[in-house]
């Protein structure tokens, strides 16, 4: 249980860390945002990150459950 809170707190630290760094926009959303001015492009910044997170958080979970299940199955075979 302890190394499951170290390595949560870990984890917590080095996501807020990567998501103050990241600007996460591709050349034409870069563009785009140029355009819009200071406000929108922060705005336009946030819901490209947001919309990046869902799908990793959603394959972090299943690759989760597998490795655990995986687990079981070889310690049951050994």
């Amino acid at each position: 249980m302890n190394a499951r809170k170290y390595f949560l707190t870990i984890s917590v630290l080095i996501i807020n860390f990567f998501f103050q760094v990241v600007f996460a926009q591709c050349s034409i959303c870069t563009k785009t945002a140029e355009q819009l001015g200071e406000g929108p492009a922060h705005s336009l910044n946030k819901g490209i990150l947001y919309l990046m997170f869902t799908p990793l958080a959603i394959m972090t979970y299943i690759g989760i459950k597998w490795w655990k299940k995986e687990k079981e199955i070889m310690k049951g075979k050994f």
